[in-house]
């Protein structure tokens, strides 16, 4: 039997298009997509749904219960980019370790997360150590 993959996220938004314009101009996706009403942004094998809802409000209501978490290559350079784009942090860029971390908020108030690991952390999370 084949084990689940998680392939996807539905991200519901009464703005769409501002959300989709702030995750593609801070995050760089490798596909910008459009399914139907859905834009669909493609980060590694992860796929991010947007979509228009009416039953959701303007601003996530519990942004804590979940983080969006992406590993990237240059964490200065994509907290240069939020900041350009007027983007509000939970908690600035900081290393920890020789990893650098931070945690924003995207147009809508969710959580996102962005992760350098170092080599040595990245090798030990490979390893299961």
């Amino acid at each position: 039997m084949n084990r689940p993959n998680l392939d996807s996220m539905l991200l519901a938004t009464t703005d769409p298009d501002r959300l989709h314009d702030w995750y593609a101009a801070v995050l760089d996706p490798q596909a910008d997509d459009s399914m139907d009403d859905y834009r669909v942004l493609r980060f590694g094998g992860f796929h991010l749904l947007i979509d228009r809802r009416d039953d959701v409000g303007p601003t996530a209501g519990d942004p804590t219960r979940m983080i969006l978490n992406f590993d990237v290559g240059d964490a200065r350079a994509v907290a240069a980019r939020m900041d350009e784009a007027g983007t509000e942090w939970l908690a600035p860029l900081e290393d920890r370790g020789g990893s650098l971390f931070a945690t924003a908020k995207d147009p809508d108030g969710n959580l996102v997360q962005i992760i350098q690991l170092s080599e040595k952390d990245r090798a030990a999370m490979e390893s299961g150590a």
